[in-house]
């Protein structure tokens, strides 16, 4: 089983033929609502791929909640709610696409402050956090039995976390305030460019394909899902990169925020 723990959102996403500018309105060519989030998103992805995947994050009992819920199990994702007994609404995003531009207002965790479930986290083959929530990220990076970080901006939580990982996959964008990440695998995305994996002290690169994006949200989320569902079926990491390189190029050749998945 994999693990993902961290944030889970209400997604609203506005399709638009441009970015509206400042005091401009603008009329939506499409809409649609789906959970987002990078563990959230993650966790669809691995099950869409075939893995059993558990999902634990904050939502509460808002009815916004709902919406997070039922698109999640819809796609195969178990949800362990840390924040049950919460009535605010959860962290919502509202993302405004025009081709491959986009703008997001979020509100993400917030001031939350949760504690890991009476019941403990479940034992999982392969454990992948965010850095959002950090008491349950922490506490799941201590249990994990082998730890993929999904490190796409620098959060304090991180020094704690990184530690315990196999894996930290980072987007070009983060900035470690110590200097290098030190884990047996580190791996940097550059969108269409080749990928950065270190290893014992040697640089690969890994060749991105090219595709004709048509949309990019989520593409990192879907890289990192593929990562974890290919080292949970004892890919090697060399595979692993491929498989995720794969999987985000189908990813931003669809727009919408659950269609790509049939084309896996």
């Amino acid at each position: 089983m994999i693990l993902c723990v961290g944030l889970a959102t209400v997604d609203l996403v506005y399709r638009v033929d441009r970015i509206p500018g400042a005091d401009e309105k603008a009329q939506a060519t499409g809409f649609e609502v789906a959970a987002g989030g990078p563990a959230a998103n993650a966790a669809v992805t691995a099950a869409a791929l075939g893995a059993p995947v558990t999902l634990v994050t904050a939502i509460g009992s808002h009815p916004l909640g709902a919406l997070i819920r039922s698109d999640l199990e819809a796609h195969g994702v178990r949800v362990i709610d840390a924040a049950h007994d919460s009535a605010g609404p959860p962290p919502v995003s509202s993302i405004v696409v025009a081709g491959r531009d986009r703008t997001i207002i979020s509100r993400n965790a917030g001031n939350l402050r949760l504690a890991v479930p009476p019941d403990g986290l479940p034992e999982a083959d392969l454990t992948l956090v965010d850095g959002h929530h950090p008491v349950l990220a922490v506490a799941a990076a201590k249990a994990a039995r082998r730890l993929v970080v999904d490190a796409g901006t620098w959060r304090p939580v991180f020094a704690d976390i990184l530690p315990h990982a196999e894996v930290v996959a980072c987007s070009a964008a983060f900035r470690h305030p110590a200097g290098a990440v030190d884990a047996p695998h580190v791996v940097v995305t550059h969108g269409p460019e080749p990928v950065t994996w270190v290893s014992g002290g040697v640089t690969r690169l890994i060749a991105v394909p090219p595709v004709e994006a048509v949309e990019t949200s989520g593409a990192g989320d879907a890289f990192h899902g593929a990562l974890a569902h290919a080292l949970h079926e004892a890919a090697t990491m060399d595979a692993a990169l491929t498989e995720a390189i794969r999987v985000a190029g189908v990813r931003v050749a669809h727009p919408g925020a659950r269609d790509w998945l049939s084309s896996l």
